[in-house]
């Protein structure tokens, strides 16, 4: 009861990410958004792939160690953002406000739902479906590998460890360079492709070379993926309503990541082990759709010198 009720306090404090993204967004050039955000999704995918070592580190001190510690790295960014981080005020008009917005959360949420034609709505569906299908199937990856290869929890953490440690790669070096290439927009559809086959392939894993192939397809498309969403979300809704904006987007990609493990161990028990990766890989292709017209809140691409 004490374990379920500490990981209801945490995902309480997962609402943080939002307003943290907002500021970033607030202190960025708009052209350099993207990139700007890509870093701070790269922090804190290095923390998820350096956090379970700590932890293993921590362990010897005794089982409450983690926690702890954890508890102790806690206090310590609340005192630093204290201590160090100003308000951020964007005062001039946004570059976009495109199509209408509600002012109220329970009216931003019922506005996904009900408008989701619109550029703001469109954006957080398509986060929400794909981060709902790469976390979502997560959980049931080791189930696959260790029936279709000889990966046991002795060395299953390696695999999840180059699963997130490309993520970060691609975030912190390469993301930036892509932006300037193909613009955020196309990169935006360019991730869709690359996160749907890497899900897919993962239904046809029986070797480490079609693994290999797909756990580097899947962290390249979510690095590109969700950094230029969350730009791009930036630019349509005004200054004031960033943070309630990129919050619903995290409320919905929330609901995506309890009910995306749900459907899929159901799916994995009663119709094959690799049917939930094909059934998620299709849900991202087709968010493709909702990508149209999306270069007129992109930001504009730097031309790449030749």
């Amino acid at each position: 009861m004490v374990l379920l009720l500490s990981r209801v306090v945490q995902g309480l404090g997962g609402g943080t990410i939002g307003v943290v993204q907002a500021y970033v967004a607030d202190a960025s050039d708009p052209k350099d958004r993207a990139k700007s955000l890509g870093w701070l999704s790269a922090a804190t995918s290095f923390g998820a792939v350096v956090g379970p070592a700590i932890g293993s580190a921590l362990i010897h001190w005794g089982r409450h160690a983690p926690g702890i510690a954890s508890a102790i790295f806690c206090v310590l960014v609340s005192v630093f953002a204290g201590v160090y981080l100003r308000e951020s005020r964007e005062e001039a008009p946004s570059s976009g406000e495109h199509g209408i917005l509600a002012e109220t959360g329970s009216g931003a949420v019922w506005s996904v739902i009900s408008r989701p034609k619109e550029p703001a709505q469109r954006l957080i569906w398509i986060y929400a479906v794909a981060i709902g299908a790469f976390y979502g199937t997560a959980p049931t990856l080791p189930l696959i590998l260790a029936h279709r290869l000889p990966i046991t929890e002795a060395n299953v953490g390696f695999f999840v460890m180059y699963l997130g440690g490309m993520g970060v790669f691609v975030r912190a070096g390469l993301l930036g360079r892509m932006i300037e290439w193909l613009g955020e927009a196309r990169l935006t559809r360019l991730g869709l492709v690359l996160l749907a086959a890497g899900l897919a392939l993962i239904s046809a894993v029986h070797s480490y070379l079609t693994l290999l192939v797909s756990l580097t397809l899947m962290p390249l498309g979510t690095a590109f993926v969700f950094p230029c969403v969350t730009a791009m979300l930036s630019r349509v809704v005004p200054s004031r309503n960033r943070g309630l904006y990129m919050g619903v987007q995290h409320t919905f990609g929330g609901v995506s990541r309890v009910l995306f493990p749900l459907a899929a161990g159901i799916a994995m028990d009663h119709l094959g082990l690799g049917f939930p990766f094909v059934i998620a890989g299709m849900l991202v292709l087709s968010t493709l759709v909702l990508t149209t017209s999306m270069e007129e809140y992109a930001a504009s691409r730097v031309p790449s010198m030749t």
